[in-house]
């Protein structure tokens, strides 16, 4: 394999020629498929219900936690100040009013079950990336939802075994999805046309969001429930959808456009004209001292890290916020919850869409599209947090800021997202496993830096340094990204060391 020109930039290069910058030798590209029905709109079909499904099992405890912890073990500590904190209010008719949890667990123990899962969610990121450029994605995406889903229908059974059998169980959901994104991002890079990308990993990559939005609302009407106690409903449920959806992903996936036996000829042969082919017994290995010396590997890593630390916070802590801060009820606490998601998922779409359309009529490089849009979601997060300090104890304007200026967190596929693929689309699986490991440590470190920060003590002002931390994390990763981001294929991209 060649080694290509570091200094040929690749925003001002065709697009759609097996994803390198072969000028001398353009050759025509055959026409994509007229059929409504494309093999790869399977494949990103049932990625959206993965991602929906494995983000359901991960967020479903953010909401079950409520029902299951015992509140009135450990009481609010506010002291006398009353001025710090918000009124409560008045039940109203048809209120659902939760039964005294079974856990006797403190704010520091459930932001350690809360962030645990992420212990074994950035062991197995890079070898999952690894093993999905070795291996082939189907097998290791598949049964990274298939497990699981395993691990979630017995989640229950474990908590009633005691703290530490629960911990194990979700660590292990967290060892066994940690191999999700990097193993899509591997297929993707072998099925998506350059011009598609942005538009198709909102597609897939927004069931988080979309799963985020089912799980919540369903997850509070079931805890709400006394049928086997409520709240393992919720495990039951998404733990079952996803061992089903394992059947139909083993019978309709493949891993590459060759390998698969239904597939249009024409989508083929268009699919294999735009992107790198994956070649048999052609591995050179992983560079790794390049890659870990790569200032653009780097700026994505660290905006990853940024947008992790306030996606996690408010994915992991808003429901508990909504619970003790502005005093929802645990069904209102799940029907709001999932709106700043829901409003991210929708924006996501619109986004990455308008994006793949500028890249096509060459109103924007490659590389400044990924810069701005990385910018448009970081900045609307950022002041999402600040408008929800602002709206104080208002639950109408915390909402309006969470979901109105929260969903141009959707941006984020259009921005650093495909910049794996950009820089090394041989490796992009792994190298989106090192930047997501990195990232999702902060999965860990946010709900327990909360637990410690608010330590018992459930205040306006405590929440609102939470959120003065998200905020300022979020863009001071933004700013690294627009200062060494670059979206040309790498040398070291082709086995060079």
């Amino acid at each position: 394999m060649e080694v290509l020109d570091p200094t040929v930039s690749r925003d001002d290069s065709p697009l759609c020629i097996n994803d390198s910058i072969e000028k001398a030798s353009l050759r025509p590209i055959p026409n994509d498929t007229p059929s409504c029905i494309k093999a790869r709109y399977t494949l990103g079909l049932l990625g959206f219900l993965g991602f929906a499904l494995v983000y359901a099992m991960r967020v479903n405890l953010s909401v079950a936690i409520v029902s299951m912890v015992n509140q009135t073990a450990y009481p609010d500590d506010n002291g006398n100040d009353t001025s710090d904190v918000c009124p409560k209010r008045l039940p109203v008719n048809g209120t659902f009013i939760p039964s005294p949890g079974e856990f006797n667990w403190d704010s520091k123990t459930q932001g350690i079950i809360l962030g645990s899962f992420f212990l074994g969610y950035v062991i197995t990121n890079v070898p999952g990336g690894r093993m999905a450029e070795k291996v082939g994605g189907k097998l290791v995406y598949g049964l990274g939802v298939f497990l699981t889903a395993l691990f979630t229908v017995v989640s229950p059974f474990a908590a009633y075994w005691g703290l530490v059998p629960f911990l194990a169980i979700r660590i292990a959901e967290g060892f066994t999805e940690g191999v999700t994104f990097p193993a899509m991002h591997s297929m993707l890079a072998h099925w998506v046309p350059p011009l598609e990308r942005s538009k198709f990993a909102a597609i897939v990559y927004a069931g988080a969001n979309f799963g985020t939005v089912i799980s919540l609302p369903v997850s509070g009407y079931l805890c709400s429930l006394e049928f086997w106690g409520g709240w393992p409903l919720a495990f039951y449920l998404f733990g079952t959808l996803g061992i089903i959806w394992y059947i139909f992903w083993l019978f309709f996936i493949y891993d590459t456009p060759a390998e698969h036996p239904r597939i249009d000829f024409q989508e083929k042969l268009f699919i294999e004209a735009c992107v790198e082919p994956k070649l048999q017994n052609d591995d050179n290995g992983v560079p790794w001292l390049a890659v870990l010396k790569s200032a653009p590997m780097w700026a994505i890593t660290i905006t990853q890290c940024g947008q992790s630390w306030a996606f996690y916070t408010l994915l992991t802590e808003l429901p508990t916020y909504m619970d003790r801060i502005l005093h929802f009820d645990i069904q209102q606490d799940a029907i709001l919850s999932p709106l700043p998601y829901l409003t991210a998922w929708i924006m996501g779409l619109v986004i990455s869409f308008f994006a793949d359309m500028l890249l096509e009529r060459r109103v924007m490089t490659q590389l400044t599209s990924m810069k701005f849009w990385n910018t448009v979601s970081s900045l609307g997060v950022s002041l999402s947090f600040i408008g929800a300090i602002w709206a104080g104890c208002d639950q109408l304007w915390l909402m309006i800021a969470l979901a109105g200026l929260g969903s141009l967190q959707g941006a984020v596929y259009a921005g650093n997202q495909m910049n794996h693929i950009a820089l090394a689309p041989r490796y992009a699986g792994t190298l989106y496993g090192l930047s997501n490991a990195t990232a999702n440590a902060c999965g860990f470190l946010a709900p327990y830096v909360i637990g410690l920060l608010i330590d018992g003590h459930e205040t306006l002002s405590r929440w609102h340094t939470v959120f003065w931390m998200a905020a300022v994390i979020n863009m001071a990763g933004n700013c690294v990204y627009l200062i060494f981001a670059e979206a040309k294929e790498q040398s070291w991209s082709r086995g060079s060391s």
